[in-house]
C-alpha cells in the first residue's frame, strides 16, 4: 500500500530554536532540526540528549505507592517469608521477573519464580496460580507486567493470607484491585515524571527504590539494565526520557557483558562480535525469547535468563531458538490461511473499517503476530480471535493514531476479559458473542476512525541532499541512538536523484533493487538497497529522477568502501 509522504515544518517558534541550536550544530544540518522535532530547546538540553546519564533517572519514590511497597518487601525480608515474583510470558514479563528475582536473590534465598501457562491459565492471575503460591508457603508475590485488573483474583489472595504488590504498565480499570501497594505510572493522578515504561522498568524502579532505602550501591542493579534494554525494544513503550536512558545503558550492556543468558541468545542469533541495536533486539533477540512463551513455556524463558552455567543457558538457548524456527512456521501458515479467508470476503471486507477474524483451530501463541500481519496488510485496526479452554480468546492491533483499547472497551459487556494499550489489546469472550461483538467493534471504529487513520502515513524528518551526508553529519546521527516512538530514526527525502547507471536488481527473485545514486549537489555515488521495489526499476533505469524517502545506515557489510547505506523506504517518480 501506498504511503502518503508527510513533512510538518517547523513554526515559527520552533525556528528560532532551530537557529539558536545552528551555532552548535550548523556544520552537520539539519541537526539542530532533528533535535527541535525531539523537544530539545537548548545545547545543554542536546547534549544531555546525546549523553544519556543513569545521573538522570527520576527518584523511584516519586512512583505513588512506591513507599509502601519498599516497606512491605522489608518487612517480608525482615520476617523471611516466602516470595513469589509472578510475571507476565512476554518479552516484557520474563524479563521482569528474571530482573527482580536475580536481584533479590543476591542477599535473599526464600524466593521463587512464577510465570503462567498460556494455554492452561491464560494471561494474569488466575486462582489456580494463588493457591499454588499459598500451597508453597508464599505469603507476599510481586506481580510484574499484569495484575492491574486482577481485582478478584486478589481479593481472593487477601482472604487466605497472600499479599500482592503490583508492578503493571497497562491501563486501569474503574475499580483498582485491593493489593498492598500498587506502582504503575499510568494510574489516573500520577504524577510520575516518565509514564510510559516498560513493564520490566517499573519492576527496575522498585529495586531501585528498595536499594535505596537499605543504601545499597546500585552496581548490582545497574548490571542488569540489558534485561530492561531488551523489554524496552520489545514492549515498543516510547524511546523518551528514563525509557532513553535505560535503553541507552542496557544496550552497552548488551554489547559489553550480557548475561548468560542473553549471550546465549545473542550466539544463537549469530550476532556475536556485531554491534547489538534496537532492531537486532525487536527482530532477533525478542522473538526468541517470546517464541518460549508463545509455543511452549514462558519459565523456560526465565531460566535462560536466570542461568547461572554457560552450558546450561546455550542449551536453553537453542531450545527457544527451536521454537523460534517453529512459531515462524505457524506464524506463516496461519497468516495465509487469514489472508485467504480475508480474500474470499474481499467485496464485504472492502466496505467495512476493521477486521474481526475467527478460527478455533489456530494456535493462541501465534494469533498476536497474525494479527500484526493483517493490520499491517490491510491497513485496518484487527482483531485474530481462537478457541481456548471454551472461551474465544484474542488479540488485537492497531493502526497509527487509533485508540483500540476504547474500540474494545466499548464492548466490554460482551467479553470476559481484556485489557492492553492503545495499540494492542487482549480479550476473551464467550463464542456466542462473537458476532454481536464482530458488529459492534466495526461500528465504534467506523464512527470514530478517522480516514486520515486509514491510510499509511510516511513522516519525513527533514529534506535533505546528497552533499549534507558528510561523516560529520553521520557521526552526530549515531548520538541519535537508541531509536524507537517518540524519538524514531530520522526519515529523510531527497528530491531528483538519479541512477548512477549501475543500479541492478537483486534476490533469490529478483524482488529487490540495489542502488547507487547520485544528484546534482555532490559528485559522490551513494550506495542504496529498495527492498520488494522491483516495480521501480524500470524508471530507475531509465535515468529519470525521482525522489526518495530514506533512513542512514552504517554499512555493516562493505563498510570500508561505503561506510553508510541509504535504506529505502518508497520511491516516486520526481515532479516536473
Amino acid at each position: 500500500m501506498t504511503s502518503k509522504w508527510n513533512y510538518l515544518p517547523l513554526t515559527t517558534e520552533e525556528q528560532k530554536l532551530e537557529t539558536e541550536l545552528d551555532k552548535r550544530y550548523a556544520s552537520c544540518a539539519p541537526v539542530s532540526e532533528l533535535l527541535v522535532q525531539r523537544g530539545i530547546t537548548s545545547v545543554e538540553e542536546a547534549e544531555k540528549f546525546f549523553h544519556p546519564s543513569l545521573k538522570n533517572l527520576h527518584d523511584p519514590f516519586l512512583m505513588p505507592g512506591m513507599a509502601e511497597a519498599v516497606a512491605r518487601l522489608n518487612k517480608a525480608l525482615g520476617a523471611k517469608e516466602r516470595i513469589m515474583v509472578y510475571g507476565d510470558y512476554d518479552v516484557d514479563g520474563t524479563t521482569a521477573v528474571s530482573l527482580v528475582y536475580k536481584y533479590l536473590r543476591n542477599f535473599y534465598s526464600n524466593v521463587d519464580y512464577y510465570i503462567p501457562s498460556r494455554d492452561d491459565e491464560g494471561y494474569g492471575i488466575s486462582k489456580h496460580s494463588i493457591d499454588f503460591a499459598a500451597s508453597q508457603g508464599v505469603s507476599l508475590i510481586i506481580i510484574l507486567d499484569c495484575g492491574i485488573k486482577a481485582i478478584e483474583e486478589i481479593k481472593y489472595a487477601k482472604s487466605i493470607g497472600v499479599d500482592f504488590i503490583i508492578c503493571d504498565h497497562h491501563v486501569q480499570d474503574d475499580e483498582l484491585p485491593p493489593a498492598v501497594a500498587i506502582l504503575n505510572p499510568k494510574l489516573e493522578g500520577s504524577t510520575y515524571p516518565c509514564s510510559h515504561l516498560s513493564g520490566c522498568g517499573v519492576g527496575y524502579k522498585f529495586m531501585q527504590a528498595f536499594a535505596k532505602s537499605n543504601a545499597l550501591p546500585l552496581t548490582d542493579l545497574e548490571n542488569m539494565l540489558d534485561l530492561v534494554a531488551v523489554s524496552i525494544a520489545a514492549d515498543i513503550v516510547p524511546m523518551v526520557d528514563e525509557n532513553r536512558i535505560l535503553a541507552y545503558h542496557g544496550l552497552r550492556r548488551l554489547n559489553s557483558s550480557p548475561n548468560l543468558g542473553l549471550k546465549a541468545i545473542i550466539r544463537t542469533c549469530g550476532l556475536t562480535g556485531k554491534e547489538i541495536t534496537i532492531s537486532d533486539v525487536i527482530f532477533k533477540i525478542g522473538p526468541r525469547i517470546n517464541a518460549s512463551g508463545r509455543m511452549q513455556s514462558g519459565r523456560e524463558a526465565v531460566e535462560l535468563l536466570v542461568a547461572r552455567d554457560n552450558e546450561e543457558a546455550l542449551e536453553k538457548a537453542k531450545a527457544v531458538d527451536q521454537y523460534n524456527k517453529d512459531r515462524k512456521e505457524l506464524d506463516k501458515r496461519i497468516t495465509e490461511e487469514a489472508n485467504a479467508i480475508l480474500g474470499a470476503h474481499s467485496k464485504d471486507l472492502a466496505d467495512k473499517k476493521s477486521i474481526v477474524i475467527y478460527n478455533k483451530d489456530w494456535h493462541r501463541g501465534i494469533i498476536g503476530i497474525v494479527a500484526s500481519r493483517l493490520t499491517e496488510l490491510y491497513y485496518k485496526p484487527a482483531v485474530v480471535l481462537t478457541l481456548n479452554n471454551g472461551l474465544a480468546t484474542g488479540s488485537s492491533r492497531s493502526v497509527q493514531g487509533f485508540d483500540i483499547y476504547k474500540a474494545v472497551e466499548a464492548c466490554r459487556d460482551l467479553l470476559e476479559n481484556f485489557g492492553g494499550h492503545t495499540y494492542a489489546v487482549g480479550l476473551s469472550l464467550k463464542e456466542e458473542n462473537i458476532p454481536e461483538f464482530t458488529r459492534r467493534f466495526e461500528e465504534y471504529v467506523a464512527e470514530h476512525i478517522l480516514p486520515t487513520q486509514l491510510t499509511p502515513v510516511l513522516d519525513i524528518d527533514a529534506y535533505i541532499n546528497f552533499a549534507q551526508i558528510t561523516p560529520e553529519f553521520v557521526s552526530t546521527l549515531r548520538k541519535f541512538n537508541p531509536f524507537g516512538p517518540g524519538n524514531q530514526k530520522p526519515v529523510f527525502c531527497a528530491r531528483n536523484v538519479k541512477d548512477f547507471g549501475t543500479s541492478k536488481l537483486v534476490g533469490r527473485n529478483l524482488e529487490h533493487i540495489k542502488l547507487e545514486l547520485v544528484d546534482d549537489t555532490s559528485g559522490k555515488v551513494f550506495n542504496g538497497i529498495a527492498f520488494n521495489m522491483v516495480q521501480h526499476y524500470d524508471h530507475i533505469h531509465s535515468c529519470k529522477p525521482f525522489d526518495i524517502c530514506f533512513t542512514i545506515e552504517d554499512n555493516k557489510h562493505h563498510a570500508a568502501l561505503a561506510p553508510v547505506q541509504l535504506l529505502i523506504k518508497e520511491i516516486r517518480p520526481s515532479e516536473e
